[in-house]
């Protein structure tokens, strides 16, 4: 049997909305044709007050996952993608299709950050 990295989906209910459905099948979608093996869908309601992608770190450590697909940009606040996330794991959008690798980030001096970002 051959080796396929594990992904994860990650989705906001408050983004989706009504097209959440239709966004975790375009996720399960592209998963299976870039070859992953697709091993759980993380949706945040942020009405329950969770930081945003605290349970999607867990589950990446969890499951050792190599990438995470997003419909957009737009499931990550303010539409960026926290450094520390694409240090972590590749993050893969459905649209526009793009990879954000971790190996294509370059490494930023000591202290420093990606403009929007936190750490934690």
């Amino acid at each position: 049997m051959d080796y396929k990295p594990t992904c994860l989906g990650y989705i906001r209910t408050d983004v989706s909305g009504m097209a959440q459905q239709w966004d975790q099948s375009q996720i399960r979608k592209l998963a299976t044709r870039l070859g992953y093996d697709f091993a759980d869908m993380v949706i945040y309601d942020p009405r329950f007050g969770r930081p945003p992608l605290a349970r999607l770190r867990a589950q990446v450590t969890r499951l050792d996952a190599e990438a995470v697909i997003i419909p957009s940009l737009e499931h990550l606040e303010r539409g960026e993608i926290p450094e520390s996330l694409v240090r972590q794991l590749d993050v893969i959008t459905v649209s526009p299709e793009a990879t954000y690798a971790r190996r294509t980030m370059p490494p930023l001096p000591s202290g420093s950050e990606l403009p929007g970002t936190e750490r934690h």
